[in-house]
């Protein structure tokens, strides 16, 4: 990065768990910021925030508190996304957004620096950061895509609470606690903050991340489905998934199965181009029972990869376990490292 200029610096949604992985990340990475906006609802407004020493007060998001921003991070939710985020535009501001709301907007890149950098050169003042499990899922794609080429991904994630907001984290921590003093339940959250049904997350499995759309796919799995033929720029793409949220607080894992167009690679060379590539640690050896773990994820940069092995009918097949910090490379990691590369590429 440039060390000539630094950036005037809002985070829209700062008081929630991404917002204060934002923060951590802005600071541990060492972003070069000017002057620092807190925005989030008018409920949270009057919170006082502690950043490298100093303490701000946040502020409720209007469409005036871009004026003078350079880069503004959003990270509240769609509807204030969709109400807020061409207004920071408007003041002259670029746009990280955290949410769904641009993601599959034809004229507004979808990014993951280590995958489509490139696409940054296309932005209109709006940038989308894609849904948590895709953003894992094709940094490990992306070499093998390159190297040998995709037809087919099908993927089963076991997804993190906390992807599902600090209220769901609480919220299975009391059910456990309930449950093991024999008390009852009151689920109120999962799978979704809606007017349907709830299912307790202690000691289950949720096979339901978000709505139900009409093919009988999750609105979560059609993201992760049209999320990742965008990114790859590969509209043709085959790909499936199923989402499951397990009682993990953070760190999603995947379970995925790619079919590759050309080429028969060994195990051992699949985990060396993995091994070579940016932002990932191979963690794969199954005499040591040495492969990747959420709870070992958490706090961590990186995408892990392991039990690496070859589909037994298929030659082109390839099976992956892929698990990483759903709150840092799932959103906070990855929008700060698209700012990166904005100022990188002196697209500020």
């Amino acid at each position: 990065m440039s060390q000539n200029r630094t950036y005037n610096v809002a985070i829209v949604g700062a008081t929630g768990a991404v917002g204060e992985q934002l923060l951590n990340m802005l600071a541990n990475r060492n972003f070069p910021i000017n002057e620092l906006t807190l925005l989030s609802s008018k409920r949270s407004a009057g919170k006082k925030i502690t950043f490298k020493d100093k303490e701000y007060t946040v502020q409720e998001a209007k469409p005036e508190s871009f004026k003078q921003i350079d880069v503004a991070f959003f990270s509240a939710g769609g509807s204030v996304s969709k109400a807020l985020a061409h207004e920071a535009v408007k003041h002259g501001a670029v746009v990280i957004d955290n949410t769904s709301a641009f993601r599959m907007d034809p004229d507004i890149p979808l990014v993951v620096p280590e995958v489509n950098e490139q696409a940054l050169k296309n932005h209109n003042g709006i940038i989308a950061n894609p849904n948590c499990s895709t953003i894992q899922m094709v940094v490990a794609l992306e070499p093998l895509r390159k190297q040998y080429g995709l037809s087919k991904v099908i993927v089963s994630t076991y997804q993190a609470v906390s992807g599902a907001g600090v209220e769901a984290i609480d919220e299975m921590y009391e059910e456990s606690k309930a449950i093991l003093q024999g008390e009852a339940i009151h689920p109120k959250i999962l799978p979704v903050s809606s007017d349907e049904k709830h299912y307790q997350i202690a000691f289950n499995a949720i096979p339901q991340i978000d709505k139900f759309e009409d093919n009988g796919y999750t609105f979560e799995e059609m993201k992760m489905i049209n999320e990742t033929k965008k990114i790859l720029s590969l509209p043709e793409l085959e790909v499936a998934a199923t989402c499951v949220r397990l009682p993990v607080e953070t760190g999603h894992s995947e379970s995925v199965y790619v079919e590759i167009k050309e080429g028969s690679p060994t195990v051992n060379e699949i985990q060396q181009l993995l091994e070579k590539a940016d932002g990932i640690v191979v963690q794969d050896n199954p005499k040591a029972q040495l492969y990747p773990l959420p709870v070992n994820a958490v706090g961590k940069n990186d995408v892990f990869v392991g039990r690496i092995r070859k589909d037994l009918d298929r030659e082109n097949g390839i099976h992956m376990w892929i698990v990483s910090d759903n709150l840092l490379k799932g959103a906070a990691l990855n929008s700060v490292q698209i700012a990166e590369s904005l100022v990188k590429q002196e697209l500020l």
